[in-house]
């Protein structure tokens, strides 16, 4: 079954096409052949610029979720023989204080369906019954429709393919990189131990690894998808990472 038949499907997806044809013959005048590549750029921005204040809900429940810390290690004390009695316990606790322990979750699915749509539109040549002029623009040369690991694989890859991804996925690591020094011990992003006795999970060696290894798994999808994909989320790891700074200073965990 093509998913792309289907009436809502096709719609939500001819209606992001031709706004980004729209913005791209805005930007021609200003970015050139790059304005497609421009238009999506100004796109992740305008996302991420809609999700602040989901960003800043996110921020105070981590603010909440550090406080708590002590009181979570006493009910996992209590509890830890009855797995559902700690987490009846660990869900009222939450409801208690207002915030819920997935307050990290909604930034990272609000984006879920742009990428999605990012990614349909710059690899299907026909949208909606006609074709897709997207797949024409190009960065430095490089189609944005163009993946690593299929151009690879196809050996159709190019230097200016090469690099071109080479530069993409190493903004994206070096993201990575900033924010495993960031979270560390002592990092801008460190997490304070909970106090004497009291162990902050969101302080632990896990966490830690699993915020710096979620950075380079994106690295990695970026070599999957379209070039067009891999500028969204090259745009919104960085701004991820500004903007956690940002408001870490603006709702410090130990305050």
């Amino acid at each position: 079954m093509d998913l792309l038949a289907l009436p809502p499907v096709a719609a939500v997806l001819d209606a992001a096409y031709r706004a980004l044809m729209g913005l791209t013959h805005l930007l021609e005048p200003l970015a050139g052949a790059g304005a497609a590549a421009a238009a999506v750029v100004l796109v992740t921005l305008a996302v991420r610029a809609a999700l602040i204040p989901v960003g800043v809900a996110q921020a105070k429940g981590e603010r909440t979720r550090a406080r708590l810390a002590p009181r979570l290690a006493a009910l996992q004390r209590r509890h830890r023989d009855d797995h559902a009695a700690l987490q009846r316990a660990t869900l009222a606790l939450y409801a208690e204080e207002g915030t819920s322990p997935f307050a990290g979750c909604p930034p990272v699915l609000a984006q879920a369906p742009v990428v999605g749509i990012v990614y349909a539109v710059f690899v299907h040549p026909v949208i909606a019954g006609h074709g897709n002029d997207l797949l024409g623009h190009t960065l430095l040369g490089v189609p944005l429709g163009t993946g690593l690991v299929g151009s690879v694989a196809g050996g159709t890859a190019s230097v200016a393919v090469l690099a071109v991804f080479a530069v993409l996925v190493a903004g994206i690591a070096a993201v990575g990189e900033l924010t495993r020094r960031a979270v560390a011990p002592g990092g801008a992003l460190a997490v304070p131990a909970a106090g004497a006795g009291a162990a902050n999970p969101l302080a632990g060696p896990g966490a830690r690894r699993a915020l710096g290894a979620l950075q380079f798994l994106t690295a990695g999808v970026a070599c999957v998808v379209p070039l067009a994909a891999g500028l969204y989320l090259l745009v919104t790891v960085w701004w991820t990472y500004a903007q956690r700074r940002v408001l870490r200073r603006r709702f410090p965990l130990d305050g």
